[in-house]
């Protein structure tokens, strides 16, 4: 347990997902409280540039017309439209230039939750001898919980940082339920 929880050190990443401004306050698809991962992150992504360890963000980057969107069917209002303003990283979050940016959900026709889905980031991953992923960001519930449950598949290590993710909560609990079903799957919990 120590050797899953310890860090960061050799073999370690900090995934930052999906930290945007439309899923922060004022956003267009708002998550309750998502403005207050950012503290947190920007703690880890100070502990990680003193170690000199790779840093890596996913970026919802969608078309105009994205499957996900009502107007299209989806679920969510428009949201994180390639280079508008409200795909842009959070203010405050400090993301260094050095970071690596995923762009997911690119495609017209198809959603991702998931960091993995249809991205370079696993190749990312192995290039740079990463084995274990200090997760955080937004949702809880759907992108978090999509990225980390396929970490986890691709044989990485998990440490979830629950300070630094909120959840949508579409239903109550949405959050929790994710949270328990990440580390049922071998995901291990930080509370800073």
């Amino acid at each position: 347990m120590a050797e899953l929880t310890g860090g960061p050190g050799p073999g370690d990443a900090l995934l930052i997902v999906d930290v945007q401004a439309d899923f922060l306050p004022g956003g267009s698809l708002a998550v309750p409280h998502g403005d207050q991962v950012i503290d947190p992150l920007k703690a880890w992504i100070g502990r990680f540039e003193a170690a000199g360890l790779p840093i890596f963000a996913t970026f919802d980057w969608h078309p105009p017309d994205h499957c996900s969107f009502r107007a299209q069917g989806g679920a969510w209002p428009v949201h994180c439209v390639r280079d508008s303003p409200g795909a842009r990283p959070a203010d405050g979050l400090a993301l260094p230039a050095s970071a690596g940016r995923v762009l997911k959900a690119t495609r017209r026709e198809v959603d991702a939750y998931s960091g993995f889905a249809g991205t370079d980031l696993h190749a990312l991953l192995q290039r740079t001898a990463v084995r274990r992923l200090f997760v955080g960001g937004l949702a809880t519930d759907y992108c978090v919980l999509q990225t980390v449950l396929d970490a986890l598949r691709l044989g990485y290590r998990v440490l979830l940082l629950r300070a630094a993710i909120r959840a949508v909560d579409v239903q109550a609990g949405d959050g929790e339920r994710a949270i328990a079903a990440m580390l049922a799957a071998g995901a291990i919990a930080s509370e800073d």
